[in-house]
């Protein structure tokens, strides 16, 4: 087998929650092998080892970092943490997988992906739905023309606490660890935004309910140029909600799971709604974004070169909330600036 065919090899620093849906992906992706674990309780790594089939355990994710078997890293840590391992991880030669929100701050998410382009290892956040399929086609019918001109986008991401859990047993509830349902939620609201609009907005306005000093829920307007505008909301106290709406002057287009397809339906779908009422329904099988979402992380590593268009993405959207909590805390609207663009590099490692 030349190295081109060999598989990625991953090391998952942390058991957390989400590892439950994307270790066993990382099992059935085309090109990726589950490898090790790493866990700051061995029994809690050892059990999860067992669980989901990674033959390594190791007992500090240090040791994991060390490990030549591993290629990959998938980083599940609560985000005040991110930075560090990130950094961490890029020094020693392993690829990044991470998490969303992917840091506190823009300025450290910009010191992560330098880290990864300096040691030239590919960088990623975990944002799932991005990699399906119907994405792309909701991305394209946006695009082309056949909204007339675009002019609104509306969206959501909530879900309800049945009681608000208690603050040593919820990192979201800590400011200091990245808390918030913006950062948790709204990540995903504001990314949507992004790709169907082309990038950032001129100005933001944000207003928000705060509980710790986290904001529980929290709604936004974004004013784009040629008169375009979108808002959002986001929540930890709303019943599941997780729709995208974008209308321009001709249709309008709907999505009412785009983050995490509705395992109830037969067919994965949007739908498109035409001035004179015609309405269609875009139907696509049912498949798993999270496999997706391994597999083109491999294929960018073994493609030879950086893939810049995924982390500029992550940047836009975290310099993003960062304004809008920033606006929702001095309840202002503030102005957005704009970020650099970072230049493809050639990959050491493939």
């Amino acid at each position: 087998m030349s190295k081109a065919d060999q598989p990625i090899r991953w090391g998952v620093l942390g058991a957390a929650r989400i590892t439950s849906k994307v270790a066993p992906a990382m099992k059935e992706a085309r090109g990726s092998q589950l490898e090790a674990i790493a866990a700051r309780d061995i029994n809690r790594a050892q059990e999860w080892a067992k669980t989901y089939g990674a033959p390594i355990v190791h007992a500090s994710y240090e040791a994991l970092l060390d490990d030549p078997n591993v290629d990959a890293v998938y980083i599940p840590l609560p985000p005040h943490l991110h930075h560090e391992w990130t950094i961490k991880a890029a020094e020693k030669g392993k690829h990044v997988l991470c998490e969303k929100p992917l840091a506190l701050s823009s300025t450290e998410v910009q010191e992560m992906w330098a880290a990864c382009r300096e040691h030239n290892v590919q960088f990623m956040d975990g944002v799932m739905w991005h990699h399906h399929p119907r994405t792309k086609a909701m991305l394209d019918y946006i695009h082309s023309g056949k909204l007339g001109v675009p002019r609104r986008m509306t969206s959501a991401f909530t879900f309800c606490w049945p009681q608000v859990p208690e603050l040593d047993k919820e990192p979201r509830l800590h400011r200091d660890m990245g808390g918030g349902s913006l950062y948790d939620l709204g990540w995903y609201t504001v990314g949507a935004t992004i790709l169907a609009f082309k990038g950032l907005p001129e100005r933001v306005y944000a207003t928000a309910r705060w509980h710790n000093d986290v904001d529980m829920n929290l709604s936004a307007i974004m004013w784009y140029s040629d008169n375009r505008m979108a808002s959002f909301d986001c929540g930890f106290d709303t019943t599941f909600r997780e729709w995208m709406e974008v209308s321009g002057t001709e249709s309008t287009l709907v999505c009412d799971d785009f983050v995490q397809p509705n395992p109830l339906v037969d067919s994965h779908r949007f739908w498109t709604h035409k001035n004179e009422g015609a309405a269609e329904t875009h139907k696509f099988e049912k498949t798993n974004h999270i496999v997706h979402m391994i597999e083109n992380f491999c294929d960018d590593i073994r493609s030879g070169k950086l893939n810049t268009a995924r982390p500029q993405l992550s940047l836009e959207v975290q310099y993003l909330c960062d304004l809008i909590l920033e606006s929702a805390r001095k309840e202002q609207p503030l102005k957005v600036e704009p970020l650099p663009k970072m230049k493809q590099q050639t990959l050491v490692h493939t």
